[in-house]
């Protein structure tokens, strides 16, 4: 289970939870501007936007879990298990007139930010998308996911489902999984209450009630593990965020915002044993193409900076993720 999030402040940030019971070896990757993309039934295309992100790469592809293009255009996979609904390749046009542009699953994030300098021009070309369930490899079947595609303005989510591919406005800039967008979003109905300040004593005008805690006007904020519950509390903590405008302060509330949503090894155990953690948080500055990240094993945060590699290159830049616990021992022993 994941949550993404958008946040602005001077700069526009972009970032995700991934939160899994094990790691597919994900990397960080630029895709330069002249990558060749083979794509399965749109052809080849070796022009396009340069993008970063976090993926797997099988077969010197990039199969990405989240990315930013160099235009600040973002986007992010979400499971989406028992919902989603892939189709079968078509020829036919579409209700506009246009030929459907058959893309897969897995090649959807790269098919977006390498041709879309906003949402805007995102929204016009999903108009004709036809999403299809064709597998990376037999080793790698179509993940049921659902996206979020945002930039500095507006933000979207995407979910391919019985009915077709559903595209909504995503006013809060937050995703998480299951249940279908629409649900999650009116379930913010049932929290309209909760506030940042104190509480008024609304129970009883009988009863003197008095608030004997700070924080106690967000009583009935949920604090469980499940994507409902995790959507409200972090669509509450990014909605009520206050930062500074520098780049520190900017990245630093961002990953607490997150942090708000992180799972602990242990407290969510899956039907064989194993247990859910937060792999990694990532933070794009979306505007500078700077991608931060940190993972569970290590909360030091770590920046690649795209505009620091040649993107007019053809080959994958790709990083590994910095592994192991990097403590600050302020107070060193005396050498002898």
């Amino acid at each position: 289970m994941c949550t993404a999030v958008t946040y602005k402040t001077k700069d526009f940030y972009f970032g995700r939870t991934l939160d899994y019971d094990f790691s597919f070896g994900e990397e960080i990757v630029i895709t330069p501007r002249n990558y060749e993309f083979n794509f399965r039934y749109m052809g080849s295309i070796d022009e396009h936007y340069a993008m970063i992100g976090m993926a797997h790469v099988d077969s010197n592809y990039p199969l990405y879990y989240d990315a930013v293009n160099e235009k600040g255009v973002c986007m992010a996979g979400l499971n989406f298990v028992g919902n989603a609904v892939y189709r079968d390749v078509a020829e036919h046009r579409s209700d506009n007139g246009a030929y459907l542009e058959n893309v897969a699953q897995f090649e959807f994030i790269p098919w977006v930010l390498g041709k879309c300098a906003s949402v805007s021009e995102a929204r016009e070309l999903l108009s004709r998308i036809n999403l299809v369930g064709t597998p990376f490899s037999p080793k790698l079947p179509s993940a049921q996911l659902h996206w979020i595609v945002a930039d500095s303005n507006e933000a979207v989510t995407v979910e391919a489902v019985e009915s077709g591919l559903k595209i909504y406005d995503n006013p809060v800039g937050v995703l998480t999984n299951n249940p279908p967008f629409d649900m999650q979003l009116f379930q913010l109905n049932n929290y309209m209450r909760l506030s940042t300040g104190e509480p008024e004593n609304h129970f009883s005008s009988k009863l003197s009630l008095e608030a004997y805690s700070r924080g106690m006007g967000a009583i009935g904020l949920p604090g469980d593990l499940s994507s409902a519950s995790r959507f409200v509390r972090a669509v509450f903590t990014k909605m009520n965020s206050v930062s500074g405008d520098s780049e520190e302060e900017s990245v630093n509330q961002f990953f607490h915002i997150l942090g708000a949503v992180s799972q602990q090894r242990g407290c969510c155990e899956t039907p064989d044993g194993k247990y859910e953690i937060t792999i990694y948080t990532s933070c794009c500055n979306a505007d500078k193409g700077i991608y931060y990240y940190t993972s569970y094993d290590n909360h030091r945060i770590t920046a690649v900076d795209m505009h620091r590699e040649n993107l007019d290159d053809n080959v994958l830049k790709r990083y590994k993720p910095v592994r192991g616990e990097q403590i600050c021992r302020q107070n060193q022993p005396a050498k002898n």
